[in-house]
């Protein structure tokens, strides 16, 4: 249960404020909000799922002190990442009918989050905790930060204090990057 939250609460955070968070809010804008949702929860188990799969793998072959000090490193890295500005998401929003929406945002889903940090993160996660409840946990956080972006775009058509949760998103990030290279170097 512990890695499925840690995973669920790490994701979610990670979310607020992210490209693929801003990309739910532009579809939730122009299309009705349950096929966008479908779209998202779909990309988010699939390539999540793909992730949990590569750091599972990783976490067998390596030291856990090795995967505790890559993975605060690229933690820390996740910080500076989200700090960043992201590019406006509207560009990838297309014109889509009725059952293309689904497919539609599926795909710009999986684009949007290919080697994206939240992917990273659930490798790096998955390398030190259960890989069936961090894939559950990282999927769920996706879809439910993307989720509230949904809410907020059908509800009002209006964008998220982007830069706010950007930065507390990336003081999260520096936590427990911080947290993990200190376990990592502790032995």
């Amino acid at each position: 249960m512990d890695a499925l939250l840690t995973a669920l609460g790490l994701v979610f955070i990670a979310e607020l404020g992210d490209k693929s968070m801003l990309l739910a809010l532009a579809f939730a804008t122009r299309y009705r909000p349950w096929p966008v949702f479908g779209g998202i929860a779909l990309a988010a188990f699939t390539m999540l799922g793909l992730s949990t799969l590569v750091g599972a793998a990783l976490g067998a072959a390596l030291p856990g002190r090795v995967l505790a000090i890559g993975g605060g490193l690229l933690f820390l890295v996740f910080g500076v990442w989200t700090l960043r500005p992201e590019d406006e998401p509207e560009d990838e929003v297309r014109e889509l009918r009725g059952g293309s929406v689904l497919l539609g945002v599926t795909v710009a889903f999986m684009v949007a989050e290919f080697g994206d940090k939240t992917m990273l993160a659930t490798i790096a996660l998955a390398g030190n905790q259960p890989a069936i409840p961090t894939w559950l946990g990282a999927s769920l956080g996706m879809t439910a930060a993307s989720g509230i972006a949904i809410v907020v775009g059908a509800v009002l058509g209006a964008r998220l204090p982007e830069r706010a949760t950007r930065i507390v998103a990336g003081l999260v990030f520096f936590l427990f990057g911080g947290l993990l290279l200190w376990e990592g170097l502790r032995g």
